[in-house]
Order: structure tokens, then sequence, then C-alpha cells
């Protein structure tokens, strides 16, 4: 459980956060008003003077600009630089590990070529071993 919520956990909320949080009415950080009481009766104006002024905005852009951008210390999931593993049995499970997160990128990438809006968040190629930010 601990794995799996500091790499692919991690990954599905933090790797698209800039794609779908740029659009500030898609995911705004903070509300100038409070919701409507009533449905039908919020107008167009109502709903530019909730969302976050422009100060607001940029600081939100900003930050999730910088937690969506790839860290420099990447490693992606099932991938060790460092041998800490230096066992025949332990390194044929991991390059076993590394041959499956391959073949699933793959039929990601197959499946996603016929997508208009490709989902490539939670492929292996995407998720790191940790969360790095």
């Amino acid at each position: 459980m601990v794995i799996f919520t500091s790499s692919v956990r991690h990954a599905s909320v933090n790797n698209g956060q800039f794609d779908f949080g740029a659009w500030m009415p898609n995911y705004p950080s903070s509300m100038r008003k409070p919701p409507p009481k009533s449905k039908g009766s919020v107008t167009f104006g109502d709903i530019l003077d909730t969302l976050p002024d422009v100060s607001t905005t940029c600081s939100t852009l900003l930050i999730l600009w910088l937690l969506s951008r790839e860290p420099g210390d990447r490693r992606a999931l099932g991938c060790y630089p460092d041998e800490h593993f230096t066992e025949e049995g332990a390194k044929e499970v991991i390059v076993a590990f590394q041959r499956r997160l391959a073949q699933i990128s793959e039929e990601i990438e197959e499946r996603n070529k016929g997508l208009p809006l490709p989902y490539h968040y939670l492929c292996p190629k995407e998720i790191e071993n940790s969360t790095s930010i």
C-alpha cells in the first residue's frame, strides 16, 4: 500500500494538475463568492465574480506548473540506478517487473493513439518510483 501510494497514486493526482488546472474555471483554487442557493439563477457575470482574481490565478498557475514539472532526479517506476538488490532472485524479479511495465506502457500508448484526448498520466513511463517534487 505504501509503495502504491507513493508512486502510482501520487502520479494519478500530481501528473495532470497543470493540464487540468491551467483553465481556472475547471479547477479554481478559491472562490470569491459563496455558491448559489438555487439552480438556474447564476449569470455569466456571477461566475466571473466568483472565480479567483488575476493575482490568485497567476500564483495558482505557477504552483501547478512547478508541481507538474519533471524533477531533475526522476526515476521511473521499476528503475533502480543504485544496485541495492544484488541477489540473483531479486534481480530476476526486477527484470520481469520492468518487462511487464514496458508491456503495459506499449498497450496504453497503442490505446491512446485512437483517443482525441489521450490519458497518459498512469502510463508506467510517467510514474516515478516515489514522490519527488
